[in-house]
């Protein structure tokens, strides 16, 4: 436990460290990645370019500083962490590294502030949460060795087939080059694919699986991305994976993994669940809608999905014989900018943005469990939206692809 002169300590820096955090936290980055530069390839540089990880890392100093006398509300953000690490590799031996860098980090910004007893008190609740860290993905990687097929690191698959869903979606189909069993895993996870890029060292990439458990393959459908900038790496693998990798090549995956989960079982068990899908968001949601119509036809589901226009409309055809599988099934799409054919077809139920007004009248919002992925506009408006209509939280939840993000501040409309 946490010496009571440490959590003193902690809490009165709080508003400081909160001040300066996101300065901390790129200080933070510069040292780590000049001072050991082997750790560069466990982090995706398009989400470092963006500034998202730096907001992410800053975002989660400050959760448990201010929580440091009771570090229990955190364990969603741990499990949520410990995930995305035991997806990349990271093991004990990397924590030294943070916290050296981390602490170095906050000496630098602080300056003459930061005392030898605040470093030493930051130092102490560092390592208490590495300890948890440590522990937890620990223990997950353990679950994954010992699943049937499961496996820990890096497992040779063959793309057994490439399918478009859409002008920019494209599903790989992947098999065990060793044709060994696949192990189960939980609908809504994702797998760690590292591509060896011909020209730029990259970091592997997640990617959630958009079929269910149970068959013999895993499938993960990419959106193909368009850099912001020319000297970007957003974008990278995914125009690698579309344009150069074809049926035959080997990737390389990691064993799935994830929070953002449903339980097909429970969600059968008689409340309602509500899917709402924004772009390429919905490859989790799918996932979850398939297993659990497998396993009950007669759940009830309600499917929204999102999407500009017909070019990048994924899924539908996917998404409409799988109600027609359930009649407790029930879908909406809604494109923002219909193209003109759009407008003749009967592939959308209406143009615009999800509303209050929509999931009011739309979904039994007083009893379902929601759960929700997409652009971070997106994520925002679906948010305000079930605040709005009173959803507790309890019912409530959503992945950001990538590093995670606030949600608190609501918009007027999603695209």
């Amino acid at each position: 436990m946490l010496s009571d002169k440490t959590i003193q300590i902690v809490k009165a820096i709080t508003p400081l460290v909160a001040a300066n955090a996101e300065t901390i936290t790129r200080r933070f980055y510069t040292r780590m990645f000049e001072g050991n530069p082997e750790v560069k390839a466990f982090f995706n540089q398009a989400h470092q370019h963006s500034g998202g990880q730096q907001k992410a890392l800053a975002g989660a100093i400050c959760a448990y500083f201010s929580h440091i006398d009771n570090p229990a509300v955190l364990m969603p953000a741990v499990e949520l962490i410990a995930q995305k690490h035991c997806s990349l590799g990271i093991k004990a031996e990397h924590y030294p590294i943070v916290g050296e860098h981390l602490l170095g980090a906050i000496k630098d910004v602080m300056g003459d502030a930061a005392t030898d007893e605040i470093i030493d008190a930051v130092a102490e609740a560092y390592q208490f949460l590495a300890d948890i860290f440590i522990g937890r993905e620990g223990a997950i990687y353990e679950e994954q060795q010992s699943a049937p097929g499961g496996w820990n690191g890096y497992r040779s698959f063959v793309v057994d087939r490439k399918v478009p869903e859409s002008d920019e979606v494209m599903s790989f189909y992947l098999r065990p080059e060793d044709q060994g069993p696949l192990p189960p895993f939980r609908p809504g996870q994702y797998i760690t694919v590292h591509i060896e890029h011909p020209t730029t060292p990259t970091s592997p990439r997640n990617y959630s699986l958009s079929e269910r458990p149970g068959v013999e393959h895993f499938r993960i459908s990419v959106k193909r991305e368009q850099a912001l900038s020319p000297d970007a790496p957003h974008g990278l693998i995914s125009n690698h994976l579309h344009d150069e990798i074809q049926p035959g090549h080997v990737v390389k995956v990691g064993p799935p993994c994830g929070e953002f989960t449903i339980h097909p079982e429970t969600a059968t068990s008689g409340r309602p669940v509500v899917l709402l899908a924004g772009g390429i968001g919905v490859t989790p949601l799918l996932s979850m809608a398939k297993s659990i119509v497998h396993a009950n036809p007669e759940a009830s589901i309600y499917f929204l999905q999102a999407a500009r226009n017909s070019r990048v409309h994924a899924f539908a055809d996917e998404i409409g014989n799988l109600a027609s599988l359930s009649p407790n099934m029930h879908t909406r799409v809604l494109y923002d900018a219909p193209l003109e054919g759009d407008l003749q077809s009967k592939k959308f139920d209406g143009v615009g943005f999800i509303t209050t007004e929509l999931l009011r009248e739309w979904t039994p919002y007083e009893d379902a469990d929601f759960y929700f992925c997409g652009p971070k506009p997106f994520m925002q408006a679906v948010h305000a939206c079930l605040q709005e209509l009173g959803v507790d939280e309890t019912r409530v939840r959503y992945e950001f692809f990538g590093p995670k993000e606030e949600l608190q501040q609501p918009i007027a409309k999603v695209g």
